[in-house]
């Protein structure tokens, strides 16, 4: 299906607001473990946006609003355990609306990968440093880079498909 210009430029336009939005996250988290709602809210609200500019059927919406509601139960699980953080949840179910669901597995691959050296790294800075306080890891950075692999690897050439197609 062709997009016209202006819907291509919508389009690339949301998804580098996206990419931004990715960024201010890994730095709040960075700075005070923290993701804000607002942000989290911002992001998903700007989902059907990104569905109308991509032309988007009522079934490809479908789709999204259930991988988001699958990733929120599973995640709010993970929440429940302690494993993983509130506003990490809500980027992840935010960034659900957004990502198809074999990008967003592949996202939740990266996102395990990058979390996972980083947890090494700072698990190690935290031997090195003698800290006795508890490890508290800024998980949100692995998300957002994971986010902007798939915005950089899956829906960029999507977009530019769609304009030549």
């Amino acid at each position: 299906m062709r997009v016209s210009m202006q819907g291509v430029s919508l389009v690339y336009g949301l998804l580098g607001a996206l990419a931004l939005a990715l960024l201010v996250a890994a730095y709040t988290d960075i700075r005070r473990r923290q993701i804000d709602n607002a942000l989290n809210l911002a992001i998903a609200a700007a989902a059907p946006a990104f569905w109308w500019a991509s032309r988007w059927g009522w079934g490809d919406i479908a789709w999204q609003l259930g991988l988001a509601l699958a990733a929120l139960v599973v995640l709010a699980g993970l929440f429940a355990i302690g494993a993983m953080g509130g506003g990490d949840v809500k980027l992840l179910v935010a960034l659900a609306l957004w990502t198809p669901p074999l990008p967003f597995a592949q996202l939740l691959l990266v996102m395990a990968v990058a979390g996972g050296i980083l947890t090494l790294g700072m698990g190690a800075w935290h031997v090195a440093k003698r800290r006795r306080d508890r490890l508290a890891i800024p998980y949100g950075i692995a998300i957002a880079g994971a986010g902007l692999w798939v915005i950089w690897a899956y829906q960029i050439p999507l977009a530019a498909h769609a304009a030549t197609s």
